[in-house]
């Protein structure tokens, strides 16, 4: 094996070369996310980068949906070093400012974008995320999470957006460790004893004078897994903001959200009422590469140099019929004690949840 060009650099953690991760699971990932709206509930953009040590393999993806009309390109190819650089075929992130300044590309005759984000707060590192099914782990990974927004251009099927940072913000994450990645591992028992259902919620949020990132996870009987929920100010200060309680107003004969409260509590024990409404929703396993896309997911083994794009029409039967089971991103407007504030609304309420009173897969809202 020959030394990585990380290896010049003083950032090692294990007796490894940075060729190689510290874990042989075939899942360990390292993934960039980023999203962008221009608060019309009309256009939203979900991105993302990712490098598959154990597998050998790099990809990136991009989803614009404007209307009913949603566009994905999606990139893969051979990993063959692990680097500084986040280049996939006519897809590349540039980091400029560490924590602060990137620049997004994306090159195809589809989908054509030369963004630029800056962070409006310090980027907050969640508490790390292990899900479990039954005796075996899922995912096991860390995250940070930053709001900001978006400069440049971005164009679609032939129509140009101007992208202007006074209008188009957005929310980023980073998040590396083990989730299933690749080819789907072999599910034996747990073929024959699948999981009752999957609950779980990410509120990352912009204001004028501060930022939110809340992050749920409940099992079946609601049981509560991960919890975290802090705000972020301009001077850097973060407080964590308890044990936050969620309502959702669930369209009826759906699983949508269309209302969301959450009852949050500062350290001095004053509450905060955080009350979402949501816009546009990108569900992920359709073009983005998440669990469940059933022609590429992320760290599949696809060919070297290999590109491909692909549109939906998310009016179609075939779409709306999977929508209830599946991650859906949603542009969110928010108020939080009388300010006003715009993000993203992650949620998935698949099967059963006790605590919204659903009891299995096809249950739907009354």
């Amino acid at each position: 094996m020959k030394p990585a060009p990380l290896d010049e650099f003083p950032v090692h953690q294990t007796p490894l070369s940075m060729a190689q991760v510290s874990t042989s699971d075939r899942n360990f990932y390292d993934r960039n996310y980023f999203n962008a709206h221009d608060r019309s509930g009309e256009v939203f953009l979900v991105t993302g980068f990712g490098v598959y040590p154990n597998l050998g393999v790099i990809d990136a993806f991009a989803t614009v949906r404007h209307g009913d009309a949603q566009r994905s390109v999606r990139f893969s190819d051979a990993l063959e070093s692990r680097s500084t650089e986040s280049v996939v075929g006519g897809y590349r992130i540039e980091v400029v400012e560490p924590l602060r300044s990137l620049r997004v590309v994306c090159e195809h005759e589809d989908l054509s974008m030369d963004l630029r984000w800056e962070g409006s707060f310090e980027a907050v590192l969640e508490e790390r995320h292990i899900l479990m099914d039954g005796p075996r782990t899922m995912l096991d990974a860390s995250r940070f999470a930053q709001v900001g927004s978006w400069s440049g251009m971005l164009n679609v099927d032939g129509e140009d957006f101007v992208v202007d940072p006074a209008v188009w913000l957005g929310t980023r994450d980073r998040s590396w460790g083990i989730r299933p990645s690749g080819a789907p591992d072999p599910q034996e028992r747990f073929a024959e004893e699948p999981r009752e259902g999957f609950w779980w919620t990410y509120i990352p949020l912009r204001f004028d004078d501060f930022a939110l990132v809340i992050i749920l996870q409940e099992s079946p009987d609601g049981h509560r897994s991960l919890n975290h929920a802090s705000r972020v100010f301009a001077d850097g200060r973060i407080e964590q903001l308890g044990w936050p309680r969620m309502e959702v107003d669930y369209r009826a004969g759906a699983r949508h959200p269309e209302h969301v409260r959450v009852h949050l509590t500062t350290p001095l024990g004053e509450p905060l009422l955080l009350e979402i409404d949501t816009l546009l929703g990108i569900p992920l396993s359709m073009g983005s590469g998440y669990v469940g896309d059933p022609a590429w997911s992320h760290g599949r083994w696809m060919g070297r140099d290999w590109s491909e794009s692909v549109s939906y029409d998310m009016t179609s039967p075939d779409v709306t019929a999977m929508l209830p089971y599946n991650v859906v991103d949603h542009v969110a407007r928010a108020r939080c004690n009388g300010a006003e504030g715009w993000g993203m609304f992650e949620h998935a309420n698949m099967g059963r949840h006790d605590p919204s009173g659903f009891k299995d897969w096809v249950d739907m809202a009354k």
